[in-house]
């Protein structure tokens, strides 16, 4: 698996280049601002780039403002956005150009290798991947949503494992109940939600995002 990682600080490039090597993946470039990293996407094409979200020059938002331009130049590259803190903002806006193949996770997460590694062959996989402490904090925000305050307990602690980018049979293992109970309660939050079945709509992602924008 070919990756590509744009982090400023070169102690944790390299460190984040390493840990990837031993775990088996390829890293085909290296780059510390978001302009190369754009060009090193195009150049390229790798299956996952792996993104600090504060990069030169200003270190506000410039890194995940070129993992979007990245995915409008070579569309479907996989992207996970690295964070120093919890910022939903960065989360919405990631998902909201195409939340397939897509994460977002704290720095610290790097520091788990199992878990760190994990995320990144999810994404890479076609998976959306979001911090537990990002979700965690939307809990209170989506309070206020009309549609998802409908939801049951359940339902919601269902549809916070999706947010996560949990499949159904992973939902059900984490619940310890089957897959086709699983698969009603999502039935049932699409319902809630007001997504109906569609040919050219994903409803998973359409909830995740109702999610985030609660």
């Amino acid at each position: 698996m070919r990756v590509v990682i744009a982090e400023d600080s070169v102690l944790l490039r390299e460190g984040i280049a390493r840990l990837l090597t031993d775990a088996g993946f390829a890293v085909v470039d290296r780059v510390g601002d978001g302009e190369s990293l754009v060009e090193s996407v195009v150049r390229h094409r790798p299956d996952i780039a792996i993104v600090d979200v504060r990069m030169p020059p200003e270190f506000r938002d410039e890194g995940l403002r070129a993992a979007i331009l990245a995915r409008q130049r070579v569309p479907g590259t996989a992207v996970l956005v690295l964070s120093q803190y919890v910022e939903e903002r960065y989360a919405t806006e990631l998902l909201a150009g195409g939340a397939e193949r897509v994460g977002y996770l704290l720095k610290d997460r790097v520091a788990d290798v199992t878990e760190f590694v994990d995320a990144v062959k999810r994404v890479a996989a076609g998976e959306t991947v979001l911090d537990s402490e990002v979700v965690a904090q939307l809990v209170v925000r989506r309070r206020s949503n009309d549609r998802t305050r409908a939801l049951s307990p359940r339902e919601r602690e269902v549809l916070t494992l999706m947010a996560e980018g949990r499949t159904n049979a992973a939902i059900a293992d984490r619940l310890f109940v089957n897959a086709g109970t699983i698969e009603k309660h999502v039935t049932s939050i699409f319902g809630k939600l007001g997504l109906a079945e569609s040919e050219t709509d994903h409803r998973r992602v359409l909830a995740v995002l109702e999610y985030l924008r609660g």
